[in-house]
């Protein structure tokens, strides 16, 4: 009898909460625009306190070097900030230069790319009808991806235009929350209630080994491939080398298919020139990658997050499947944290 009131009073509870879930979706009207005001106010936040997770332990080691505090946060927070808005105010112009040129040329860029696929498709012609199907499927999938992804950065540029006032205070928290991490660490210390205190410390210090230094050693990989990489395409004569070198840059953080995703667009306008530069570009980005697997990753980011390279090429997978490119991009970290969570829910369990 008992066990039948204790699964009435589940059953029961499941359709209360799922009752308020409908309530609340059909409130959407109402509390839609509030969340997207709460969302936009907390945008600068949260990057202030990625930023803040990157730059501490950079102040921590000046300031353990004997420097003194203040001044450890000053020249890291001036290096910083001082690098992205140089970089800004000499890359950004160069930079639109080069995508209008860009856009004059997109129906020469469209045709070889359109070409390409003509080629590819009577190539497979002969194969079985599903591979041949699947091979066609893939590359529509490619340009419906491409399109999207297109649209999403001029989205998102507009977006950025858009709330420039709000991004503009981004680097004054992120000064306070340098100069007082001590004080803000305490503060969510004593917010946090006494039984989760100890073993919340010990789940972020194993996220922060884990991930940390993936994270810090990832970018300053990226930074330099980029650099490399329009050094590169600049010196050969290659067009539009800083837009294509930003390219390489931000898909190279995608682990094993980033560089395939981020040489695509560089092979095809190097078709438009020759089929010398083509060549060379191939060259260019198997050089990157011999140097970035051999040299750059062993040496600044090493074998931090422990993951088998299976696991991370099926957290890819899932990544790209639920989210695209940002899944892509994000997977590797995710599944970081989750690996970290289940290991210490397990503990935990364990334990009791």
């Amino acid at each position: 009898m008992k066990n039948q009131w204790k699964w009435l009073l589940r059953l029961g509870t499941l359709l209360l909460v799922m009752i308020i879930l409908y309530v609340f979706m059909q409130l959407r009207p109402f509390w839609a625009p509030i969340l997207k005001v709460v969302i936009t106010v907390s945008i600068p936040f949260f990057i202030s306190i990625f930023i803040t997770y990157l730059l501490h332990p950079f102040v921590e080691h000046t300031h353990n070097r004997g420097l003194p505090r203040p001044f450890a946060i000053l020249i890291i927070y001036l290096l910083f900030f001082g690098g992205i808005g140089l970089v800004g105010y000499k890359g950004i112009p160069v930079i639109i230069d080069q995508l209008w040129e860009l856009s004059d040329n997109f129906p020469r860029l469209a045709k070889t790319y359109s070409d390409w696929i003509k080629q590819i498709h009577i190539s497979t012609s002969s194969w079985p009808d599903g591979i041949h199907d699947r091979v066609d499927k893939t590359f529509a999938e490619f340009e419906e991806m491409l399109s999207n992804l297109l649209v999403k950065v001029i989205n998102g540029l507009k977006g950025i235009l858009n709330s420039i006032f709000i991004l503009i205070v981004i680097p004054f928290i992120v000064f306070y929350l340098l100069k007082d991490y001590d004080q803000v660490k305490k503060t969510v210390w004593y917010v946090t209630p006494r039984k989760w205190r100890k073993p919340g410390m010990a789940f972020l210090n194993d996220v922060d080994k884990s991930l940390g230094s993936y994270i810090r050693g990832q970018l300053t990989v990226c930074l330099v491939i980029g650099l490399l990489a329009t050094i590169s395409l600049w010196l050969t004569g290659m067009k539009y080398p800083l837009v294509l070198g930003v390219i390489i840059a931000i898909t190279n953080i995608i682990p094993y298919f980033g560089p395939i995703i981020g040489a695509f667009p560089a092979v095809i306008i190097a078709a438009t020139m020759s089929v010398k530069m083509v060549f060379i570009v191939i060259l260019i980005i198997f050089g990157l990658q011999f140097v970035e697997g051999n040299i750059l990753s062993p040496l600044i980011v090493g074998k931090s997050l422990h993951i088998h390279p299976v696991l991370i090429i099926l957290a890819l997978i899932i990544g790209g499947e639920i989210a695209g490119v940002i899944g892509l991009i994000l997977a590797v970290p995710i599944f970081a944290v989750l690996k970290v969570t289940i290991t210490h829910i397990s503990n935990h369990f364990i334990k009791h």
